[in-house]
């Protein structure tokens, strides 16, 4: 069974070049040793064409060289923190109405030309921290500031949606993140705001084989 993981630098987490099959240092690759150490007689093939700095528009222009020529079993997609960063950063986002579209029309394609791949759509985060909202533009560490958080908000909303639309699998990783601040403060799990740790990855890891295992067969 071959899994295939598209998204921006979260999904990316430095695969390019890197010592692990090309899978990076996230949570993809912590999916692919869970799921090849406790099933290895599944023959699980894990794919990793996350790309740093994605938006939406960008993982559509590249969805049929990086993910439907490829003809996965199962596609998981998270994306969207990017189509709202880029815009306060640089004026290049992408609005919430167009995401919505551009998004289902990636989801109605796939639709049709791989009638039986199972998709998982990833629930896009961030925490918040008005103290460094302004930190991309001088190479510090930062996180967004709160006024990203009623847009993003929005594009959760739409995920979570279009995955009941298109009968895709819905993972909550907003959600479990803010019920993990209660264990430790959000630093442990986002170095940033965005970007995870390594126990941030392994949380996220160990959802998605969790939300994941009855399309697996597990």
């Amino acid at each position: 069974m071959k899994i295939l993981f598209q998204g921006d630098s979260v999904t990316d987490a430095g695969r390019t070049g890197c010592n692990y099959e090309n899978l990076g240092s996230g949570y993809p690759l912590f999916v692919a040793g869970a799921l090849r150490s406790h099933y290895p007689d599944k023959g699980f093939e894990i794919v990793n064409r996350g790309i740093s700095g994605n938006r939406v528009v960008d993982l559509y222009a590249r969805w049929k060289a990086d993910a439907l020529n490829l003809r996965p079993d199962v596609i998981s997609i998270l994306i969207g923190i990017n189509d709202t960063w880029h815009e306060h950063g640089w004026g290049n986002g992408v609005e919430v109405d167009r995401f919505e579209i551009i998004y289902r029309s990636l989801l109605e394609w796939t639709r049709k030309v791989l009638p039986d791949v199972r998709i998982v759509l990833c629930e896009p985060f961030m925490f918040t921290d008005d103290k460094a909202s302004d930190g991309f533009e001088n190479g510090k560490n930062w996180a967004p500031a709160a006024d990203w958080a009623p847009e993003m908000a929005q594009r959760r909303q739409i995920v979570k949606d279009l995955a009941a639309e298109t009968g895709a699998l819905f993972v909550p990783f907003q959600s479990l993140l803010d019920d993990a601040l209660g264990r430790a403060p959000a630093e442990y799990w986002l170095g940033d705001g965005v970007h995870p740790t390594v126990a941030g990855h392994a949380m996220l890891a160990d959802a998605w084989v969790a939300a994941a295992g009855s399309i697996l067969g597990l």
